[in-house]
């Protein structure tokens, strides 16, 4: 079952109730049930027989939290400055399988890692097979690909499958929309106000649930809950007026940073144009942003001189202040042009945050207002590093669509390094392919169309995608299904028309 709904409607308090951490009050917040009238409550539905069983102890529970970081800080783990990946994971392995998730989530090289000193990425992966590994009958994955590339979020999607029996549950909440789909059986939509109140859809199977998401519209009960529907037409896309274009080139470069060896391809680029950088995690994507910005100095002198605005990967708030200030201490004047304000900042959504403290924003509105202030520094190049990271569904959606917009109305040029496969798809024009031994020998090739680049970075993948005929939104094929064999056969691994 997978969860798909903005952040603040209840995704995560839903798994807390479902897990048995929370108890339904059934809004009576001042007088809450016992476990008796709630089950009583739920007569007749299958939910009575779940709780029963959960309020009966017949039924444990294991979650994957949100926030992977906190597993660090944990007093249940203990102190794990030197408890290392190995001897972590062996503490939760009571069904055997602790050897064949680890090769599946490329666990093995980090082993013998301390739990304190590896990444977000390898912390995440680790908590995917801690939760996997036990012996429950309630699983639940709480944001599984966050820090992930998109090769470990399949292999994350597949480890998370594979504990799946007719006698258990697993939950998933996931903004992802591809892996969602090709994670989940039924789907379960949330909306309603965030931190106010949310509302929870009857599940639905997976392609109609993420299509009732997309359309902001449920047929069976008749319920509107966004104005307009997200589709992902190419034809919807802005057609680029070649004649007024700017190009600009950049040589062949290379980069060595300790064993790892980043060698470039010479391209070009042209202004009302996004080049999306595709590959792993540790094949030099940032590297290759970070040496178009001028940031290295060893390559600056062989980079064209442009004038950039980069919006890193990590984002850590300094600014003592609230957002308000921060806009306007930073866009100069570009917070109150009538162009930007429609263009970018109502439609990031962040009119109720101006008042807030920047140190006190979570990472989703901490993403948004990044966002802007990236976009509002004049500049003939801009550099997004990963934009869609803490960001919801629908959030992500709504900055590709303003992101896409921008670019093209001011004529100027973005690289956008992006793991969420449909934003990705969304966002390109152009794309750049990373190929090569992960953290060790890489090579950026030329810029090449969106068509020829997905095709070649899917088949490094080993993965083929379809298109919904709703809404055109990209979808992965299961894994040697037909459509997959069919599409591999013929070299399409990736489709731009249904």
């Amino acid at each position: 079952m997978g969860l798909l709904g903005s952040n603040g409607t209840g995704k995560s308090t839903a798994l807390k109730i479902l897990s048995g951490k929370l108890k339904p009050n059934l809004g009576k917040h001042e007088n809450p049930p016992d476990w008796n009238e709630i089950i009583k409550h739920f007569r007749g539905s299958e939910l009575q027989n779940y709780f029963k069983k959960l309020a009966e102890g017949e039924m444990k529970a294991t979650i994957k939290p949100q926030y992977v970081d906190g597993i660090l800080k944990a007093k249940s783990f203990g102190d794990l400055e030197e408890v290392t990946v190995s001897e972590f994971l062996a503490k939760f392995d009571e069904r055997g399988v602790r050897e064949q998730l680890i090769d599946k989530l490329e666990l093995r090289e980090v082993l013998e890692n301390d739990m304190t000193r590896i990444s977000g990425g390898q912390l995440q992966r680790v908590a995917i097979a801690a939760t996997a590994m036990q012996d429950k009958t309630i699983y639940m994955f709480d944001e599984p690909t966050s820090y992930l590339d998109i090769k470990q979020r399949l292999r994350a999607a597949e480890a998370i499958r594979s504990v799946l029996t007719p006698e258990n549950y697993v939950i998933a909440v996931e903004h992802d929309l591809s892996i969602l789909d090709y994670l989940s059986n039924f789907v379960c939509c949330l909306y309603g106000d965030p931190g106010a109140y949310g509302i929870v859809t009857m599940p639905s199977g997976v392609r109609e649930g993420i299509n009732i998401f997309l359309d902001g519209y449920i047929p069976t009960e008749n319920v509107r809950f966004r104005d307009e529907e997200l589709t992902f037409k190419f034809s919807d896309k802005l057609e680029e007026d070649i004649s007024e274009t700017t190009e600009y080139k950049y040589p062949t470069m290379e980069k060595k940073l300790g064993q790892f060896n980043l060698k470039v391809e010479a391209g070009s680029f042209n202004s009302s144009q996004i080049t999306v950088l595709l590959g792993e995690n540790g094949t030099g994507k940032t590297t290759f942003v970070r040496m178009l910005a001028g940031i290295d100095q060893e390559i600056k002198d062989k980079v064209p001189e442009l004038n950039v605005s980069y919006k890193p990967q990590m984002i850590a708030p300094k600014f003592q202040g609230t957002v308000e200030e921060l806009l306007a201490e930073k866009l100069k004047g570009m917070q109150t042009n009538e162009q930007f304000i429609s263009d970018v900042i109502k439609p990031m959504k962040i009119q109720h945050l101006l008042n807030n403290l920047v140190t006190e924003l979570s990472g989703g509105e901490l993403q948004r207002v990044a966002l802007i202030l990236a976009l509002g520094k004049p500049a003939d190049v801009y550099l997004l590093d990963e934009p869609s990271a803490y960001l919801d569904s629908e959030q992500r959606l709504i900055a590709s669509k303003v992101i896409k917009r921008f670019i093209f109305n001011s004529k100027k040029a973005a690289f956008v390094v992006e793991h969420d496969f449909i934003m990705a798809t969304y966002l390109a024009d152009r794309v750049i392919v990373f190929e090569g031994e992960k953290a060790k020998n890489c090579m950026a090739k030329a810029p090449e169309s969106l068509l020829t680049g997905m095709n070649k970075f899917l088949g490094l993948m080993g993965i083929t995608f379809k298109r919904d005929p709703t809404n055109f939104r990209p979808r992965i094929n299961k894994l040697n299904g037909r459509r997959d064999r069919e599409q591999k056969k013929s070299g399409n691994y990736f489709v731009l028309e249904y």
